[in-house]
């Protein structure tokens, strides 16, 4: 079983408290993005990142002395957005971080698949966007992320975001079992899903999942932290859960 994560935008360069094991698998095609990052202009660099003038610059900064194989940190500790800051993986126990790195797989437009402990750098290359000689980051990494996210159970919990379970969704066969997870608000008889809510309660089920070492379909519906599975609203392939009073 394999559990599908999103990157988030903020980042933190350094963490001392855990060392990384290893690099990304597909640390040359990063380097290829990167690469090309250098050689762009101010301008493109900011129409691309979409952000202020200071942010543009000190991510511009950043790109020039990058290196991918010094400088690292584990993934997992170096995302800080809700997802992360819900799942608390610093208060994890070793077998609960042994579980994640077993199972859990974060999704990136730079990195394409990292495990929770592969040394990286801080970025900002969301997978919607596109370089001007690569182009279009779909396109790029192709199927490569779907085949490195399969494991032989062929099992793939979705708790990413859309913009990153494309690059599964995509390629997906008929031996494969991809189980999308929602977590939502019941409002007129209808699942209304918010943005942060879902956030948090993604990086929530990650914790839950890593604490009861679920490594089963069926154990998924017994996650009940601010949220119920709710089989009315739910089918075989996507688990509706719905936030409780």
């Amino acid at each position: 079983m394999r559990i599908i994560l999103a990157p988030a935008k903020k980042m933190i360069e350094n963490n001392d408290d855990f060392n990384h094991k290893d690099l990304p698998v597909f640390l040359k095609r990063s380097e290829a993005l990167l690469n090309e990052m250098k050689g762009m202009t101010f301008h493109e660099l900011k129409k691309m990142w979409n952000c202020s003038d200071k942010i543009a610059k000190e991510n511009q900064i950043r790109l020039q002395m990058m290196d991918l194989k010094k400088g690292l940190a584990p993934a997992l500790f170096s995302y800080v957005g809700l997802a992360y800051q819900y799942m608390a993986p610093d208060i994890f126990t070793e077998n609960e971080l042994e579980y994640v790195q077993n199972h859990l797989r974060i999704l990136s437009g730079f990195y394409g698949v990292i495990k929770p402990f592969d040394g990286i750098r801080s970025y900002r290359l969301e997978m919607q966007q596109a370089l001007p000689k690569i182009g279009n980051l779909y396109d790029f990494w192709k199927d490569t992320i779907y085949k490195e996210v399969m494991d032989k159970d062929r099992i793939v919990i979705n708790l990413a975001s859309k913009e990153y379970s494309k690059c599964i969704e995509d390629y997906l066969t008929d031996k494969d079992i991809y189980i999308n997870i929602v977590f939502g608000e019941l409002k007129n008889g209808k699942v209304i899903q918010k943005g942060n809510m879902a956030k948090m309660a993604r990086g929530e089920m990650v914790r839950w999942m890593a604490e009861h070492a679920i490594t089963s379909i069926k154990e998924i519906k017994n996650f009940n932290m601010h949220y119920y599975f709710e089989e009315k609203y739910s089918s075989d392939r996507e688990f509706v859960f719905i936030r409780g009073d």
